[in-house]
């Protein structure tokens, strides 16, 4: 890709100037932490593109005419826009609004989502170019979808990964805690955008961890970053534990931040538990070596205070809940995966 000069922009406001993969930083104020942490625009940019791997990628750039399909050249499609936060690109001296870049259709998605003939001709021969599909990223065939004007995310999932997301989220409302909003749709899982359309910035953990997911170093690093996120973090770990969900990454959990002033918000809603529970059989009964387990305890063994922010979960909020999402499943099964779970946390 030829090289060009950019600026990076929060809105309509400057933050910094890319030139030649060099980094200008005009506002830290309102950088995206990622750059603020690591200075490096082209890989902040490539985060930011639709994963390569997905055939339905491959489907979008070819309907797209995209001349260049590598990462980065994806996303300066799009002028680096997303969904979840106000952060894209422009060239300098280019005259450019926010408002001019921001996603306002969702012609795509069927595309992206289901990768059908007819999608795809549709996407062919369509006179638009931009779409949120170029920057939705995960390994998952998704897409957006507008309903009633507000964007929800919807994700291929079949039945056991369906319930396993619904269970989850309704688990997590019982409990207190700080959950994304998901419904059941048809053959896919739809949650709602919890930036309300960029109102906040979503910062994924990577921009200030890296690919580092070992809980005590989160932990850490929230103590000086956001401090009121802690709860909240702890709280989600818990949710991965007792519910067997090995898939959490510095990808799919972050902080929100206000993007008038840069002010990192707390620790966004839990969402993307699609790997969970049941979503790849029942597991077997947890012992004393479970990985996950083992972890959180660890964890708590680290920072003890934690322990103040673990739930106290029953059989019959289990039951409740499977009983609420009214999904065919094996009931006393999914009870005793959780409790047992539950039984081994060191609390």
């Amino acid at each position: 890709m030829e090289k060009k000069n950019y600026e990076i922009l929060s809105g309509d406001t400057v933050v910094a100037v890319w030139q030649d993969s060099s980094l200008s930083v005009i506002n830290e104020n309102l950088l995206p932490l990622y750059l603020k942490n690591f200075s490096d625009a082209d890989s902040w940019l490539e985060t930011r593109a639709i994963d390569s791997h997905r055939a339905n990628s491959r489907l979008l750039k070819k309907a797209l005419r995209l001349a260049e399909k590598d990462d980065l050249s994806t996303v300066i499609h799009v002028n680096g826009a997303t969904i979840t936060d106000n952060y894209w690109i422009r060239p300098v001296g280019s005259e450019l609004t926010y408002k001019d870049v921001e996603f306002k259709d969702d012609y795509f998605s069927d595309l992206a989502l289901k990768g059908t003939y007819d999608s795809f001709n549709r996407a062919a021969n369509s006179r638009r170019s931009r779409t949120p599909e170029l920057t939705n990223v995960g390994s998952f065939e998704k897409c957006w979808k507008l309903r009633n004007g507000s964007w929800w995310m919807c994700k291929r999932a079949n039945h056991d990964e369906m319930f396993s997301e619904l269970f989850i989220c309704e688990l997590g409302l019982a409990l207190g805690m700080n959950m994304a909003v998901y419904e059941r749709g048809n053959g896919c899982i739809r949650s709602l955008d919890f930036t309300n359309a960029a109102s906040v910035n979503f910062e994924p953990a990577s921009a200030f961890m890296g690919d580092n997911e070992e809980y005590p170093d989160v932990v850490k690093a929230l103590q000086s970053l956001c401090p009121q996120a802690i709860p909240d973090y702890v709280r989600l770990i818990f949710m991965d534990t007792v519910c067997a969900n090995p898939d959490r990454h510095t990808n799919n959990f972050g902080l929100l931040r206000n993007p008038q002033t840069g002010e990192l918000l707390g620790l966004a809603p839990n969402y993307d538990n699609n790997m969970a529970l049941i979503a790849r059989g029942y597991p077997s009964k947890p012992k004393s070596g479970d990985l996950l387990i083992k972890l959180f305890n660890e964890l708590l063994d680290e920072y003890p205070q934690c322990r103040d922010y673990i739930p106290t979960l029953t059989e019959e909020t289990v039951r409740n809940v499977i009983e609420k999402i009214g999904m065919r499943v094996k009931t006393q099964a999914v009870i005793d995966l959780v409790m047992s779970r539950y039984i081994l946390i060191s609390k």
